[in-house]
């Protein structure tokens, strides 16, 4: 999208982009009102106020669960306040859901609006460390994250007394050892402690026991760079950027076999349909439309009727699947989604942390089965044992909601394509059982 269509008003979180892709530094972040919020912040409002604006604005989690911003603040501060030791603040950019790439723009592109929302949030909840968890294969990501630091603390932005006041925070970049699980806030809470990077019991809550057993919050890198405007400009501003209930715009986009793949800031509640033919520029040249998942390899795939619904949580959930990242992906018709599905499950199977049963055996059990389908080798009770492992995958039943994502792309491939899936059971072979069970009861 060119600049001079992207506005402070309308596009906050990417009205800062320069056109030939480069990364905005620091002296041009403060051009483009950088840091004004967190100077404003400082000098004439409380933390409780900066929490107070956060929850009346209606911010929602990006990382895919759409938890209110506020609420998350409110109990993480109930506990910081009251411990007289350390409280911490994660920035989680271990971005590794597959088809998506959002997070990783913001940083490469924009990293001191990442680094201004963590030092507001980090005010707000009385943290005075604050950590960013990347993604380990962000390499450029990692060295951009390196300068702007350096950049912000040269500023007295990071560190004591930032910008003459008594507020105090260092922020330590992180980099993860590439697993999925990380996007479980306390599996990836584990890892920063050098632990194995399993989901912990809940409760307690890392509101109250996180990190290193203190008050920790744990916030996605495009919810944190949405403060820094929020402060600026207010909650009635950012509530009318939206055509729906939830607030403000979101970084959404398409893959797949499209004409122009890619990711773009929007109001939330415009529809899927105009992402994919206004963004998007529609399905590439003899291919149609099968099918799309709303928010990464872990959502419901939808089906072209449901393109007009608005993208926002409560639609897209009703719709039966999730928003999740909103980054979503466009099947064509040429696509056989037994071996999509397939793939998809290897994935999740391969990232189980193993700490629970339906996890640790249901999903290779679910790549065996999908396998045998794949290879045209199934069996016909094969779609039966898949849809009951959904059952036994699904929410409630395993330690944390990582099976229950990685079942949600294969019982709505099997609710809408079910044909795809019996194409692959061998015929041949249940009839030839049959005679053999048939020539068995002859001589009994």
């Amino acid at each position: 999208m060119n600049n001079n269509l992207r506005t402070a008003e309308t596009h906050p979180l990417t009205w800062r982009l320069r056109d030939d892709q480069k990364t905005v530094w620091i002296k041009e972040y403060f051009s483009k009102c950088g840091y004004q919020a967190l100077k404003k912040t400082l000098k004439n409002i409380s933390p409780q106020d900066v929490i107070n604006i956060i929850k009346e604005s209606g911010l929602k989690g990006r990382g895919g669960a759409g938890f209110s911003t506020g609420v998350k603040w409110t109990l993480m501060s109930q506990n910081s306040y009251k411990k007289k030791s350390r409280s911490y603040l994660i920035c989680n950019a271990d971005e590794m859901e597959p088809g998506t790439y959002k997070d990783r723009l913001l940083i490469e592109k924009i990293p001191h609006q990442l680094i201004e929302g963590i030092i507001l949030s980090a005010y707000a909840l009385n943290v005075s460390y604050a950590y960013i968890f990347l993604r380990g294969e962000y390499i450029q990501a990692e060295k951009i994250l390196h300068q702007s630091i350096k950049e912000a603390s040269s500023f007295n932005l990071i560190g004591s007394n930032i910008l003459g006041s008594d507020f105090n925070c260092e922020l330590i970049l992180h980099t993860g050892a590439g697993r999925y699980i990380c996007g479980e806030e306390t599996a990836l809470i584990n890892s920063l402690e050098g632990r194995r990077a399993n989901p912990r019991s809940k409760p307690p809550f890392p509101a109250s026991f996180g990190l290193w057993g203190q008050p920790t919050c744990v916030n996605n890198v495009e919810t944190l760079s949405n403060v820094p405007n929020i402060i600026l400009n207010g909650t009635d501003w950012y509530k009318n950027l939206s055509y729906s209930t939830d607030a403000g715009t979101k970084l959404m986009g398409f893959s797949g076999k499209v004409n122009n793949p890619g990711v773009w800031e929007v109001p939330f509640g415009i529809t899927a349909r105009e992402i994919l033919e206004d963004y998007a520029h529609g399905m590439k040249s003899g291919c149609f439309l099968k099918a799309w998942q709303p928010g990464g390899a872990g959502t419901d795939f939808l089906i072209e009727k449901h393109l007009d619904l608005p993208m926002d949580f409560d639609s897209i959930r009703q719709a039966g699947s999730r928003l999740g990242t909103a980054l979503a992906m466009a099947v064509d018709h040429n696509t056989n989604m037994v071996d999509l599905v397939y793939n998809i499950e290897k994935f999740f199977s391969r990232e189980s942390c193993g700490l629970c049963t339906p996890c640790r055996d249901g999903l290779p059990w679910i790549v065996k089965i999908l396998k045998s389908l794949k290879e045209n080798k199934g069996n016909k009770n094969d779609i039966k044992d898949l849809e009951r492992l959904c059952i036994h995958l699904g929410p409630g039943k395993t330690f944390c909601a990582h099976a229950p994502g990685a079942i949600e792309p294969l019982q709505s491939a099997i609710k809408y394509f079910r044909s795809e899936f019996e194409s692959g059971i061998n015929f041949h072979n249940v009839n030839l059982n049959k005679k053999i069970i048939g020539i068995q009861s002859n001589h009994i």
